[in-house]
């Protein structure tokens, strides 16, 4: 049995410890896009981005910083993520989102994240892809 502290401890672990911290997110980000950029299952969502994934990854590192619950790396340079409206340019469907999360599925695999943390973390991630469709299907 844990003790009170022990307990208020647990409540208190951010989605970002708990993930491994910033050089875990950094992990994550880098093998998300090294997926994107050469599984053939994420063809459409690549097509979107420009060739040089350099500045994708920094924005993305920096978005699931805070968005885990770690620095508000993306806030303090850009302001707030407004994330519907900066993709509003790019048409996001249930394919698009489909594809950007297996991507992300496998990178949390591949990093290894535990399987209920991975589930956990691609649970809330399903909510954020799926908020940025645009297409009507």
């Amino acid at each position: 049995m844990k003790t009170p502290e022990e307990q208020a401890a647990a409540v208190k672990t951010t989605l970002h410890e708990a993930l491994g911290g910033t050089g875990k997110i950094r992990d994550l980000v880098e093998r998300f896009y090294d997926i994107m950029d050469s599984d053939p299952r994420a063809a459409g969502i690549r097509a979107m981005h420009p060739s040089d994934l350099t500045r994708a990854r920094e924005k993305l590192f920096m978005f699931l910083s805070g968005w885990t619950g770690g620095p508000q790396l993306y806030i303090e340079r850009y302001g707030h993520p407004r994330l519907r409206a900066r993709h509003l340019p790019f048409v996001i469907g249930e394919a698009e989102r489909d594809q950007w999360m297996h991507c992300m599925v496998r990178a949390l695999q591949e990093v290894g994240v535990e399987e209920k943390l991975m589930i956990k973390t691609a649970e809330a991630l399903w909510g954020v892809a799926d908020f940025m469709r645009n297409k009507a299907e």
